[in-house]
């Protein structure tokens, strides 16, 4: 098939341009996907507290009025919404159902399969690729950013298991011929992947993870397929030179990562 002059016409870019292989390599791409069926719970890790802060101690020292102050603000509170479809329109009075699956969706982020102009929610099919994934991004990311990765920094995560029903786009057989889509740092070509998800309104896609390749990434751009939230765990990271210590109870070690660990088969 030959190329055609645009009807405004401006002039296509030469073959050979970036911008050309750019747009063939999608097409080739999305021409050999297939669908994956996914009717199972999806784990999402996210940063919270093992102990809830109230959040009217700063008001005053007397519980009593702390009891007081909470339920004046209950009785403030508008009813919960409840919708005949519940799925897609959640209250987001419901902290499990904001905290596990809206957020995402409320608060755009650039990540690896957004430039950060749509919101993608991100689960694991283990704890295990869970943990691999936040804590690669807790260090590199957070930590590095503010000069802590070599303190002693402790951070606490809560674990959501998400029922997830939907079609998605499977990329698990392509990342060999397409490896920009697993790369550890340079995004761009992910996000020109979920740039057209996200146009076309597809729900989510497949994808191995980069941080644990024996594990499996969900990307959603679509919140009406999950459903359920339910608090599966509680977990704390402590960082000990260049280990990360994960825990499921305070001090003790569940298992640790190296790390050269990360990306690396098990």
């Amino acid at each position: 098939m030959g190329f055609r002059r645009p009807a405004d016409g401006a002039c296509l870019s030469r073959p050979g341009t970036r911008s050309v292989t750019l747009s063939l390599s999608l097409g080739d791409l999305f021409a050999r996907l297939a669908l994956a069926e996914v009717q199972r719970d999806v784990f999402r890790n996210i940063v919270s507290l093992r102990t809830s802060q109230d959040l009217f101690d700063d008001l005053t020292d007397d519980p009593a009025e702390w009891a007081l102050a909470q339920k004046v603000e209950g009785d403030a509170k508008p009813p919960p919404y409840r919708s005949p479809t519940p799925v897609l329109h959640r209250p987001f009075e419901d902290a499990e159902w904001f905290n596990a699956i809206a957020w995402p969706f409320q608060n755009w982020q650039a990540s690896r399969y957004s430039d950060g102009r749509h919101g993608v929610w991100y689960g694991s099919e283990s704890v295990e690729t869970t943990v691999y994934e936040s804590a690669w991004h807790w260090r590199q990311g957070l930590l590095a950013d503010a000069g802590f990765e070599r303190e002693s920094v402790v951070a606490e995560r809560k674990v959501y298991a998400v029922g997830c029903a939907a079609a998605l786009l499977d990329f698990r057989p392509l990342t060999g011929d397409w490896p920009a889509l697993l790369h550890p740092a340079d995004y761009s070509f992910a996000q020109s992947v979920g740039a057209r998800i996200h146009r076309e309104g597809h729900p989510g896609l497949l994808v191995q993870s980069v941080r644990r390749p024996e594990g499996e990434n969900f990307a959603v751009f679509n919140p009406a397929v999950l459903s359920a939230p339910r608090h599966y765990l509680q977990l704390g990271y402590r960082l000990d030179g260049d280990c990360i210590v994960v825990e499921k109870t305070p001090g003790l070690a569940w298992f640790g990562i190296e790390a050269g660990d990360f990306g690396r088969r098990a």
